[in-house]
């Protein structure tokens, strides 16, 4: 990292990586103030003991300590009502019907980069930082600030960011990208840093123990209601306890006592139905993609020949994207996928870098 005297606001989540960020940016001579946003409420009891948000008091109190050891400028800022109103709001209507998204693209999209950036023009800051395992680079051929994968491909989270506009990334460090997370605890425990040890936290903040259906019941009462279990064929195979409760691809927790493995294979919102099946009528060969933005280029003019991950950390699998309006395209996967979600990103890559993204639509 070259050195530098220019000011930078690093998004500070109490977590190790975020941590290692900012100390990484002060040892290269970086004026470093850390913020955290504070972006939700409680809304649903959660054992301390066991629980990792990353935007929890504990979070906060890592980060502040963290802030005070490296002898820098903290502050917490309260995003709440834009989180609420954003990110858990869309979250939970998307859920009940049906539609699985994912609060951390929409994080990203919505709250992290825009109020990171609003704060640094307040403050004079000339950059802003987090402690995503990505990198950020201009291409001269491209004309444009490309969004490449972090070094690490086990931790590489640029499929999250692919809602990145050229401003933001023309003003964005990534200290992390190029190392992997067992240089990055290195590089705390050679710091002395308080969260060196840290375990991860978990991915969606507000989401306790990852049980979705759980924490409709106790953010929307009353708005799930029982309906039929299907088979793609239509035969009646038992009742669902209410569409949040389940997504496409899921295995466990359908309620069905059958002889072969049962997954979710489709749900659909106008029948208040769950349709199950087989591993196999999970298969799908193309998907349409909409909502999307494009980093490497300005738009897709041409179908072209690409890796896409639909998922955050599988790998990526070729396939063709095609083009259909401005606004949307159509992935022609060259072989066929399995358990691929209504609401989640789809990811498109040219090697190491991200070409852009967009929301899985219902087929």
């Amino acid at each position: 990292m070259e050195r530098s005297s220019k000011k930078v606001i690093v998004g500070m989540s109490g977590g190790v990586d975020s941590s290692v960020a900012a100390a990484l940016l002060l040892e290269a001579g970086y004026e470093v103030h850390g913020v955290t946003f504070q972006v939700w409420a409680q809304t649903v009891p959660v054992d301390p003991a066991t629980y990792r948000g990353c935007c929890a008091l504990e979070a906060v109190e890592d980060a502040e300590a963290v802030c005070g050891r490296l002898g820098i400028p903290y502050e917490v800022i309260d995003v709440r009502e834009a989180f609420r109103k954003r990110v858990i709001q869309p979250f939970a209507e998307a859920y009940l019907v049906g539609v699985t998204p994912n609060p951390c693209v929409e994080c990203n999209r919505s709250i992290k980069f825009d109020f990171l950036l609003a704060h640094a023009r307040a403050v004079g800051a000339d950059f802003i930082a987090t402690g995503h395992y990505a990198r950020v680079a201009w291409d001269d051929g491209l004309g444009r600030f490309v969004l490449l994968r972090g070094r690490d491909a086990r931790k590489d989270q640029s499929y999250v960011l692919y809602p990145m506009t050229q401003a933001q990334l023309g003003r964005t460090i990534f200290p992390l990208g190029g190392l992997t997370k067992e240089e990055v605890r290195e590089e705390a425990r050679r710091l002395g840093l308080p969260v060196a040890e840290k375990a991860d936290s978990q991915e969606i903040c507000f989401l306790p123990e990852g049980r979705p259906g759980q924490w409709l019941e106790a953010v929307t009462p009353g708005r799930m209601r029982p309906g039929p279990l299907l088979s793609p064929r239509g035969e009646v195979l038992g009742e669902h306890r209410g569409i949040g409760h389940y997504t496409v691809g899921q295995r466990r927790g359908i309620g069905l006592a059958a002889g072969k493995r049962q997954y979710v294979v489709a749900i659909e919102p106008e029948r208040n139905a769950v349709i199950v099946g087989e591993e196999g009528d999970l298969g799908t060969g193309k998907i349409p993609v909409g909502d999307l933005n494009w980093i490497a280029v300005e738009r897709l003019g041409d179908a072209l020949e690409v890796e896409v991950k639909y998922r955050s950390m599988m790998p990526p699998v070729s396939a063709g994207l095609i083009p259909e309006g401005m606004d949307r395209a159509r992935v022609i996967f060259a072989e066929p996928q399995r358990g691929i979600a209504p609401g989640q990103a789809a990811v498109f890559y040219w090697g190491e870098r991200v070409l852009g993204g967009g929301t899985i639509l219902r087929s």
